[in-house]
């Protein structure tokens, strides 16, 4: 059974930056889309980026293009989410799951979703 782990969630100011990894396993990850959405209370979860596989399509969302960027080490089955310049809007529950992308919109499998990592920008 495919499973993933997140961690490197914290508290960061405004204009930080923060690097969230997802661990996996159950799965060669080689040949997975894996991506990142999040959910903050209250709140619709939101695709954040999917990544098809190594040399693969990568989509993100609107309001993170350009600040986040995701990657992946499939030999240490990790992916990562590099955070620069965060926002108090993107403070959420940062979850990592297997993903595809469907007519540029990205879908989840929410049988891989992990635990989360919760990221919180305040100053």
């Amino acid at each position: 059974q495919a499973q993933v782990a997140e961690s490197g969630g914290g508290l960061v100011q405004p204009g930080g930056s923060l690097r969230l990894s997802c661990t996996t396993s159950g799965f060669t990850l080689g040949r997975k889309g894996i991506g990142w959405f999040r959910q903050a209370p209250g709140k619709e979860r939101e695709g954040v980026s999917c990544n098809t596989n190594d040399d693969g399509t990568t989509r993100y969302a609107n309001s993170v293009q350009g600040r986040l960027t995701i990657s992946r080490d499939n030999a240490k089955k990790t992916v990562y989410l590099q955070m620069v310049n965060l926002k108090p809007e993107d403070t959420a529950m940062y979850y990592c799951a297997t993903c595809v992308i469907i007519a540029d919109t990205l879908w989840f499998d929410a049988g891989s979703w992990g635990q989360g990592t919760q990221v919180t920008v305040s100053s």
